[in-house]
C-alpha cells in the first residue's frame, strides 16, 4: 500500500470535488446514518488490482505436453478414451465444482472432474507425537527428524502441528492433520519409513522439541473416485469464453469512465487506492462499474464484501485484473 497522505481522498485530493451528502443519490442515510455505520470516519475502503494477464487460459488450463502431470496423466488419458480409471481417497485431479481443472489435448479442451463410485476399507499407519516432560532422562536418544527418510520428515512436520494444537488455540493445517497426527497413505513412504519399523526410534527431535513417537494402525473407510474428462471446447477462443463466463464479473471500457474514475483505477493498479466515507464521485463511479453497489447502496458494514456479480475479477481494456476491496483503519498501510 502506498504511504498515506493527509487528505481523505489519498490520491485525488484537489482533483475531485467533495461529496458530503450524496453520491449519485445512493448514500443518503443508508450509509452515514444509523448505528450500523458508526465509526466510518475512522476507516477507509481500500481497492487494489493485480494484473491477471491478457488470457485466462495461461493460468487455468493444463497442457500435458508441456507440464509435468504425473499426478493425473494416467487418469486423463484413460478418461479421454472412455476407460475406467479410479483412485482411492484422493481425487485424480485437483478439481472441485467451484474450482474446476481444465486440460487440453490435441486441440480439444476438457473439464476434469471425478465421481465417487465405491468405498474401500484400508488399514493405515498413523503417526502421533507427544511432548516429553523431561527430555534429559535415560530414554534412548531422540532421532533427528532431518535425518529421517523424506516421507518420515513430512509425517513428523504434520504430526508436530497436531501435537502443538493439543496445548493451545493456535490451530492446525486442516486437511493435512488426520486423527490427531499424520496418516501414511503412500506405500513407498511406508516401505522406506524408519519411524514405522519395529525397531524404529521411540523419540524424535523436531525444531529443538523432543517428542515421544506413537504409531497405531487404524481402519479407514475411503471413497473411490472415477476420473471424468468432459470435452467443453474445440478452440482457444471457446475455452477463453468459458473461463471468462465463469470467473469475470465486470467488463469495463475506459472510454465509458470519467477522468476521475480513470485516476482511481490507475492508482489501484499501481500502489492501491483508498478513501474514507463519504466517497468521491470518481470512487463511487468505479464501485458501480465493478458491480460493487453493496458498498454504496446498502448497509455497508454488513453488506460490503458481497459482490453483486459474485466475482472478484474484471476485464479492463485488453487485460484481466483480480481486485480486492476491504475496509482498513484510517492510516493503515497493510498490503
Amino acid at each position: 500500500m502506498h504511504t498515506p497522505k493527509p487528505s481523505r481522498r489519498r490520491l485525488l485530493a484537489g482533483g475531485l470535488a467533495a461529496v458530503a451528502g450524496t453520491i449519485a443519490g445512493c448514500l443518503d442515510g443508508s450509509v452515514t446514518g444509523g448505528p450500523a455505520n458508526d465509526g466510518d470516519a475512522d476507516r477507509v475502503l481500500s481497492l487494489s488490482l493485480s494484473d491477471a494477464g491478457e488470457t485466462l487460459r495461461d493460468g487455468a488450463v493444463v497442457d500435458p505436453a508441456e507440464t509435468d502431470t504425473r499426478w493425473d496423466d494416467g487418469a486423463f488419458a484413460a478418461a479421454r478414451r472412455g476407460e475406467t480409471h479410479t483412485t482411492q481417497f484422493r481425487t485424480p485431479f485437483f478439481s472441485t465444482p467451484d474450482d474446476p481443472t481444465y486440460a487440453v489435448h490435441e486441440g480439444t479442451y476438457y473439464r476434469l472432474s471425478s465421481v465417487v463410485v465405491d468405498e474401500a476399507a484400508a488399514t493405515r499407519p498413523v503417526l502421533r507425537l507427544f511432548g516429553v516432560e523431561d527430555p534429559e532422562t535415560d530414554e534412548p536418544e531422540a532421532a533427528d527428524a532431518e535425518a529421517l527418510p523424506e516421507g518420515d520428515r513430512r509425517a513428523v512436520e504434520i504430526a508436530h502441528f497436531a501435537a502443538r494444537a493439543r496445548d493451545n488455540a493456535g490451530g492446525m493445517p486442516v486437511g493435512l492433520v488426520e486423527r490427531g497426527g499424520y496418516v501414511y497413505r503412500d506405500e513407498e513412504a511406508v516401505d522406506a519409513s524408519a519411524l514405522l519399523a519395529d525397531d524404529g526410534p521411540s523419540r524424535v527431535t523436531y525444531r529443538d522439541i523432543v517428542y515421544r513417537v506413537a504409531v497405531a494402525r487404524e481402519r479407514f473407510y475411503e471413497p473411490v473416485y472415477r476420473a471424468v474428462a468432459e470435452p467443453v471446447a474445440e478452440s482457444p477462443a471457446e475455452m477463453e469464453a468459458i473461463l471468462r463466463a465463469r470467473t469475470v464479473g465486470a467488463r469495463i471500457d475506459g472510454d465509458d469512465l470519467s477522468a476521475d474514475a480513470l485516476e482511481v483505477i490507475e492508482a489501484a493498479r499501481h500502489d492501491g487506492y483508498e478513501e474514507s466515507h463519504p466517497y468521491s464521485d470518481g470512487y463511487a463511479e468505479v464501485l458501480r462499474a465493478f458491480h460493487e453497489r453493496p458498498y454504496l447502496d446498502g448497509d455497508v458494514r454488513n453488506d460490503g464484501g458481497v459482490s453483486e456479480s459474485g466475482a472478484d475479477r474484471i476485464r479492463y481494456e485488453d487485460r484481466y485484473y483480480d481486485y480486492r476491496l476491504r475496509f482498513l483503519p484510517a492510516g493503515d498501510e497493510s498490503p
